[in-house]
């Protein structure tokens, strides 16, 4: 038995003891002390309720429980919470063995990739095994000890199975350490056999004493930071890349002071969406590929290059091709790994402390006239292209869209974020992740001024975007403050269910839902490297051949019709209302703003349906994109198409 400096220990199954231990644990920021994990959220299954189950409803009262529908959805919950609490707090996620567990891995791996924390405490095969092949285990003759649960393992950045219950001494502080460092943050996984989770045993009692875990900010090394600001002092014409670690850092207002004090102009990725606070000259918005065409040519004629908080991935640097081949490089950035991005001289430090020092070091600098000139032209020639695009009471000509299909919609997708835009108040979160809309409002979307942009594009998830407005509003639970999924309808096809958990909790959020009939925005790169559209639209099957079922019984033998028939038939609305949502269609610019005007401060969940013309996009940002086409097709089309892919690749650049 192993006991702490009281010698008391307290007798509790390995679940209770997780549940106690999570209680117990506080994160501090600059002095600020909160619960680390103040909820949790799970579905029970045979792999989980005995032992967890159990545990968590005996501590209702100190860790609240919520139930949900979909285990991938519970874990996109747990990260959006993670994002809007710029990772200082964390929720936990429970699942069951099998399918229960491996339906978190995609959650596990959006947190990890995007260094957000989530607790994942997943159910696992028994480990005493004298029950023989138990339900849903994975038999491997090789690697008796091998589970679904090691699955986990690369995509996480903690992993430990608690096959005794001593382990837990152990492995619940490297838990919490790694959740709460901003350099090796992500999915931490417990991999908790069934039978181990309702086995007890002697705890030391100091063990479930509270516990701070501070969320440190690394000091910047003033050589460093002198050495960027001599490289600044230096440029012609400098510019600088704000990241999502701005954000986590809350150094918006020393990035936003630094630009307006400097006229340094600032851009910013998908995850730093926001880090400016006001407008101003020196805010240039999206970079990258689907930045503004004003900011890609700023960073094309750039000689030096600061990016802070970002991973920059291809994204931002278009697939290495948006950079000067003499372009320099600068960086701050909590963790080295990325610091050195690019062969940057790096300052490896925490962002706000970082930039502080450096506009003290700065002094009196700014950027020199010429370069001021240049952005002034760039931004006065993009302005009215993005107000035309997004101007809502603009008719739409389809002369000018000869070839996009006609339905009932009479407004763009551009135009809808036009409508939001309007709507849009200080405090407001719109939340994006996969298909057009983190694209278009990484390049549309103006938020400054408190109006919140909670984009996702690290892993770009299908299905992230819902439950994330739900971990938003856990985050923020003032009803003013509007919290908007922006969605297509291939989106929502995918997983709309934790509409129900939302209903269930009285949980107020919008789902806006462009019906543009497809994944458009991939029917878009399709035709741009095959010069054809397949299996994109939400089509029926076409009378030109047989029936799929004929087709696949006489496979080889009978050519079956192609997915080229009118556009499905699905009603929307009526699913969201099935699940529990306030619903509403809308056609007209007018219409969506009623419909945003009369539900503003509702307490459950909102569903606004807006259709859209397919096939009509927001001005490019004019850069490129390493996806290649075919390099043998028999197709001149694609021949061709190879030849401008290798045309753009010239372009790519190794910067160190």
């Amino acid at each position: 038995m192993v006991h702490g400096a009281s010698g008391r220990t307290v007798r509790l199954t390995v679940a209770q003891a997780i549940v106690r231990y999570i209680t117990a644990q506080h994160s501090v920021v600059d002095g600020e002390r909160q619960r680390f994990i103040p909820a949790a959220l799970g579905i029970f299954g045979h792999g989980n309720v005995a032992g967890l189950g159990q545990a968590f409803a005996a501590n209702l009262d100190q860790l609240p429980f919520i139930q949900g529908r979909n285990e991938q959805s519970l874990g996109h919950i747990a990260v959006g919470y993670a994002k809007a609490a710029k990772r200082r707090q964390a929720l936990a996620v429970t699942a069951s063995i099998g399918p229960g567990a491996t339906n978190t891995i995609t959650a596990a791996g959006l947190a990890t990739v995007n260094r957000l924390p989530l607790l994942l405490l997943l159910g696992d095969t028994y480990a005493t095994r004298r029950q023989g092949p138990v339900l849903q285990q994975l038999e491997n003759p090789a690697a008796p000890d091998t589970t679904v649960n090691d699955a986990f393992r690369p995509v996480s950045r903690f992993f430990d199975r608690i096959s005794r219950p001593e382990h837990l001494m152990t492995a619940l502080p490297q838990a919490f350490r790694v959740l709460a460092n901003p350099v090796e943050t992500g999915a931490v996984v417990l991999s908790l056999p069934q039978d181990v989770q309702s086995h007890a045993h002697d705890w030391p009692v100091e063990m479930f004493e509270p516990r701070d875990w501070k969320i440190r900010r690394p000091l910047p090394d003033p050589a460093e930071i002198g050495e960027i600001a001599e490289l600044i002092r230096r440029a012609e014409r400098p510019l600088m890349i704000a990241g999502g670690g701005v954000i986590y850092s809350d150094a918006q207002r020393e990035i936003t002071d630094l630009g307006r004090s400097t006229d340094l102009p600032i851009s910013e990725t998908f995850g730093g969406k926001g880090a400016v606070l006001e407008p101003g000259p020196f805010q240039v918005g999206g970079i990258g590929l689907e930045g503004t065409p004003a900011t890609n040519h700023l960073a094309q004629h750039a000689d030096l290059i600061v990016h802070v908080g970002t991973r920059l991935t291809d994204f931002a640097t278009a697939s290495q091709s948006l950079f000067a081949s003499d372009a320099r490089f600068a960086s701050v950035n909590v963790s080295e790994f990325d610091a050195i991005k690019e062969g940057a001289v790096a300052a490896v430090a925490d962002a706000q402390l970082a930039l502080r020092a450096l506009a003290d070091e700065l002094g009196d600098y700014s950027i020199p006239a010429a370069w001021r000139e240049e952005i002034a032209r760039e931004q006065d020639a993009w302005a009215p292209k993005r107000a035309a695009a997004l101007d809502p009471d603009r008719a739409f000509v389809r002369a000018d869209h000869p070839d996009a299909p006609v339905t009932n919609a009479v407004i763009t997708q551009g135009q809808l974020i036009g409508v939001l835009q309007e709507h849009a108040r200080s405090g407001d979160t719109i939340i994006a992740a996969a298909g057009s809309p983190p694209g278009d409002l990484q390049k549309v979307w103006d938020a400054t001024d408190g109006r919140h942009a909670h984009l996702e594009f690290g892993f770009s998830c299908m299905g992230y975007e819902l439950p994330a407005a739900i971990g938003v509003r856990l985050a923020d639970p003032n009803p003013e403050h509007r919290v908007t999924a922006f969605i297509g309808d291939g989106t929502f096809l995918m997983q709309p269910t934790e509409i129900v958990t939302a209903a269930a909790e009285g949980i107020g959020f919008t789902l806006v839902v462009s019906e543009n009939h497809g994944f458009q925005v991939i029917r878009r790169l399709q035709m741009g490297k095959t010069g054809r559209h397949f299996a994109n639209e939400f089509r029926y099957r076409d009378e030109s051949g047989a029936s799929l079922h004929q087709a696949v019984t006489e496979v080889g033998e009978t050519k079956p019709g192609r997915l080229e028939g009118d556009y499905l038939k699905i009603d929307l609305i009526e699913i969201a209302h099935g699940l529990g949502a306030e619903t509403h269609y809308v056609e007209t610019a007018d219409e969506f703003r009623a419909a945003l005007d009369s539900t503003r401060g509702a307490t459950h969940p909102v569903v606004i349906v807006v259709a859209t013309v397919p096939q009509v996009d927001l001005p490019g940002a004019e850069v490129w994109w390493d996806v290649s086409p075919a390099e043998v097709s028999g197709d001149k089309v694609v021949e061709e198409l190879y030849d401008e892919y290798l045309e753009g690749r010239a372009d790519q650049k190794w910067h160190g």
